[in-house]
């Protein structure tokens, strides 16, 4: 199955981006060009470090938050999911192929660009159950 040329021009950018070690002038246009306002919200959530790396130890789990406007959500990068309503509504109805939590996470990746955040893994389950609750 072909991918979607959007996710082309984020996989290209952050593996060059990856390779300098920087985000060029030239990929914040592509990506800009390719996500328009969402690659905004995205950039806005790395500039204000929103983006966060949850290791827990000892298992070494990892889960990915990015702290949005309303909540903090959910990311899980291999799966290209996010626990956010773009996702429910707009990525899930195939109106948009990424919601900008997945986009600031995936750029976040390729440039070790985050906040890393060390906890014991007995409070794994209780942060899971406060990440995955749904806001009225």
């Amino acid at each position: 199955m072909k991918k979607p040329t959007e996710i082309n021009v984020l996989e290209n950018v952050c593996k060059e981006a990856k390779d300098k070690g920087r985000l060029t002038g030239a990929h914040l246009t592509r990506l800009s060009m390719a996500f328009g306002s969402r690659f905004t919200k995205a950039w806005e959530a790395l500039k204000e470090e929103r983006v966060k790396k949850y290791v827990f130890k000892p298992s070494g789990k990892v889960v990915w938050i990015v702290v949005g406007r309303e909540r903090d959500y959910l990311v899980m990068p291999v799966a290209d999911f996010c626990s956010c309503d773009d996702f429910y509504f707009r990525v899930m109805d195939k109106e948009v192929h990424l919601c900008y939590h997945l986009i600031a996470q995936k750029i976040a990746e390729a440039l070790a660009w985050y906040d890393k955040v060390e906890a014991n893994d007995d409070l794994y389950d209780s942060l899971m159950e406060e990440w995955k609750k749904v806001t009225p």
